[in-house]
């Protein structure tokens, strides 16, 4: 019987730390030494003390300014920071190529993964199957505590006012500057944000 396949690149962090050496290795069998911060280990079952032997093909999401990520990315306030005064923004939101909400909303989650900050915030979400989950909230602030309740068990969807639209290539535009977080951390505010799959971007041996 052989042995375990050696990687290519051995990391230790978050999933910030695991994306950039992603984008210097793309492809790359790594072995991942995850921080208890991490939401892509979470998803693929990989614990901080775990020694990975088996090789699993993840995908990543390339952003319009070349940045790489390997999780998720939240234009607005994100799902478990909503409150009732969290103000609403016009966006517009297009996937593939078709418009699919032009509306007033306080967040815009695109993922390849499942959690944020250990929370089932995408439950359909799966690092490896090849495309993006994205989901538009459009809550009412009378209906944010409750979702936010129901976030660690992944039952805040579905929701009527939570758009649910998977895809390959997202755009989205707003009215004004919004808030930007990436794999966890936050950027200055943008009007606007291009994000694509990276399908196979790299191996994580789990």
């Amino acid at each position: 019987m052989s042995g375990s396949p050696s990687p290519e690149l051995s990391v230790a962090g978050d999933d910030r730390t695991l994306a950039r050496w992603v984008a210097d290795h793309p492809g790359a069998l790594v072995a991942f030494r995850p921080s208890p911060a991490s939401d892509v280990a979470r998803a693929v079952g990989l614990g901080p003390a775990s020694n990975g032997s088996t090789p699993v093909t993840l995908d990543a999401m390339r952003l319009g300014d070349g940045d790489l990520a390997v999780n998720m990315v939240v234009l607005g306030t994100p799902p478990d920071r909503l409150t009732r005064l969290t103000r609403r923004l016009m966006l517009r939101l297009e996937v593939d190529g078709t418009e699919v909400a032009t509306t007033r909303a306080t967040t815009v989650v695109i993922a390849t993964g499942q959690y944020l900050r250990g929370l089932d915030v995408v439950p359909r979400g799966h690092p490896g199957d090849g495309r993006l989950e994205t989901y538009v909230y459009r809550l009412r602030p009378r209906e944010r505590r409750a979702m936010r309740a129901r976030l660690p068990h992944g039952t805040h969807v579905p929701h009527p006012r939570i758009t649910a639209r998977p895809g390959r290539h997202i755009e989205v535009v707003a009215d004004a500057p919004v808030a930007c977080e990436v794999d966890g951390e936050a950027r200055p505010p943008v009007r606007g944000l291009s994000v694509e799959v990276v399908a196979s971007a790299y191996r994580l041996l789990v």
